[in-house]
């Protein structure tokens, strides 16, 4: 029985790479003093960002990495750094721009992620898995090897969330027999409208105060304990 195949459109795949290649750039710009990066530092950012998605995507699916079978993905990846950098003053001053590429960017590795697995026979809700962990596998390595606690464990604007509705969709969309290439759209659009969103309205999930608040009153007596 032949393994279905799913190839990603080679100008869609890079553009998302070369985008997390800049958005690596301007993470990198925001480090001062001892712990500021050099043109390997920037580079190394670079890759993991705009490639540490598709990397994480294919492990989990236990597919040869697509982003390792072309000399253009690490070209990318590291040409996009090196432009971010010397143009991160340009870029900084376009924030709007860079908050609606960045959303952009997070539907595309979620809706690439979650198509290529759908493709290769995964059940829905593991798929959506696939796609979320694709769309913030960059951050989450960059935040490790750089020594950082991981962005998206605490509270803060909706990335995951973001992320995993535009999968969802895109899911739910190829589950009830829509074609793929329009449901990943809409993925997309989804992923970048909630995103933005929280970007601008600063929205985030609830923190776990009441547990926590909870937890506290019971230590010390003001809320019975009754035991079996």
């Amino acid at each position: 029985m032949d393994v279905p195949t799913f190839v990603i459109p080679l100008w869609a795949d890079l553009t998302a790479v070369g985008l997390g290649g800049i958005q690596g750039a301007l993470f990198a710009s925001g480090f001062r003093g001892q712990r500021r990066l050099d043109l390997l530092g920037v580079a190394i950012i670079g890759i993991l960002i705009g490639m540490g998605g598709g990397l994480i995507r294919d492990l989990l699916l236990g597919v040869a990495p697509a982003t390792l079978q072309r000399n253009e993905y690490l070209l990318t990846a590291t040409g996009a750094a090196l432009l971010g950098m010397l143009l991160a003053g340009v870029f900084q001053r376009l924030n709007a721009l860079i908050v609606g590429l960045d959303a952009v960017v997070i539907g595309m590795f979620g809706a690439f992620g979650t198509s290529k697995a759908l493709t290769l026979g995964v059940p829905p809700v593991p798929a959506v898995f696939v796609g979320v962990c694709a769309a913030v596998g960059g951050s989450v390595l960059r935040d490790v090897i750089m020594g950082l606690p991981v962005a998206i464990m605490h509270v803060g604007s909706l990335y995951a969330v973001a992320a995993g509705a535009g999968s969802t969709v895109l899911a739910v969309a190829a589950t009830l027999g829509a074609p793929l290439v329009p449901a990943a759209i809409a993925g997309i659009a989804v992923t970048a409208v909630i995103r933005v969103l929280a970007v601008v309205f600063d929205l985030s999930l609830p923190e776990q105060r009441m547990l926590y608040r909870r937890r506290v009153a019971a230590e010390t007596g003001a809320l019975p304990i009754v035991k079996p």
